[in-house]
């Protein structure tokens, strides 16, 4: 009997010599190289969990995150926000008469004044938002629905829109700015007016500066042509989109930087909503004086040019009084998220160090020694 030698290359699939057939050598070729990496032979680390580790782990979280919640939730409370629905379905709503005749094709536009009342005045600069209901801005074709590069200034877009925007591509010539999110801007006018004690009133200066994002105002929403104030030359090859009452060169005609793709109310709008139920920012309320509060308690009405339907698709409007802090909104989810998951470390904390107690020792003293 003729003894062989061990070979480690063969062992893991090379052989040497030319007497392995051709079939044979194509099945071996396909095996994973002799490497640490490739035979998941690297070097691992699994932590052992024992109460010595998994205690303090509770207890740090829950030590930490309840103080961090309690902050956040308190500091949420302290945010002052109105909010009043002026949509007008109830018969006795001052907007009920506008929400039944008006229409995306009416020329004439129906106004109306809803009164309210602030039981405390709000400091500091104050926001005022638009909200709606039951609007799915988060559709996918509805968000899909727009030309980035024709919003960019881009002149060949300009006139030839992404073919996205159907059925708001075009009406004879290319809609600018095309696509069911813009053709969907909302449009209502809001004036907000005090009342003095004698009865006067006086309106409450709206600041629309501001309101959309830096990027988005000078890196994603350029006018075509450049810096020209006079966009109506640019914009003379196209039309505006179905549902708008005017043109986008006509948006802001008082001030060049805020008219055409440039305008913030509409590139506040373009930003869509992950929700059915949101609020956009509409103007802010810019404080004054360090002596009085920028909006002082008492009586005020709101004079609202009611331009956007919302009852075929059953929703709602809404306009929000807001101040801010340094966490944004009145927002109390994240302070309970955070109170919460800390009491439950916490509370799993104390059960696990119970149960560690009365078992422990005794699950030592079974252990038979070798």
């Amino acid at each position: 009997m003729m003894a062989t030698s061990y070979n480690a290359k063969e062992e893991d699939g090379h052989r040497s010599g030319p007497s392995i057939t051709a079939g044979v050598s194509t099945d071996r070729s396909k095996k994973p190289d002799n490497t640490a990496f490739k035979q998941q032979r690297l070097p691992a680390w699994q932590p052992i969990l024992t109460a010595g580790t998994v205690l303090p782990a509770f207890f740090a979280i829950g030590v930490i995150f309840i103080p961090i919640g309690i902050g956040l939730y308190v500091t949420s409370n302290n945010i002052k926000e109105f909010e009043i629905d002026y949509t007008g379905v109830d018969t006795y709503s001052p907007c009920f008469n506008c929400s039944q005749s008006y229409s995306w094709n009416s020329t004439k536009p129906c106004t109306c004044v809803v009164s309210f009342s602030l039981d405390q005045a709000f400091e500091g600069n104050v926001f005022m938002y638009y909200g709606l209901s039951n609007f799915y801005q988060n559709h996918r074709r509805y968000v899909k629905s727009r030309d980035d590069r024709q919003l960019n200034g881009d002149m060949s877009a300009l006139t030839d829109p992404s073919k996205e925007c159907e059925p708001y591509r075009k009406n004879v010539k290319p809609i600018a700015p095309c696509g069911a999110i813009a053709n969907s801007l909302f449009n209502d006018t809001l004036e907000l007016n005090y009342i003095f004690l004698n009865g006067t009133q006086v309106q409450i200066p709206l600041s629309k500066k501001g309101i959309a994002w830096w990027t988005d105002k000078h890196v994603k929403f350029r006018n075509p042509g450049g810096n020209n104030s006079n966009l109506l030359p640019v914009f003379q090859d196209t039309t505006k989109p179905i549902n708008w009452a005017k043109p986008v060169y006509e948006l802001d005609i008082t001030d060049p930087d805020n008219n055409g793709f440039i305008n913030e109310d509409f590139i506040v709008w373009m930003r869509t909503a992950a929700l059915p139920t949101f609020r956009k920012l509409y103007r802010i309320i810019q404080k004054n004086s360090m002596m009085t509060p920028t909006l002082p308690r008492g009586n005020y009405t709101l004079h609202i040019t009611y331009n956007y339907p919302v009852r075929s698709f059953d929703g709602r409007k809404r306009m929000i009084l807001s101040t801010i802090s340094w966490m944004g909104g009145k927002n109390p989810f994240l302070g309970i998220a955070y109170i919460t998951v800390g009491s439950i470390c916490f509370f799993l904390g104390v059960v696990l160090f119970i149960i560690h107690q009365k078992y422990g020792n005794r699950s030592k003293g079974a252990e038979i020694p070798s």
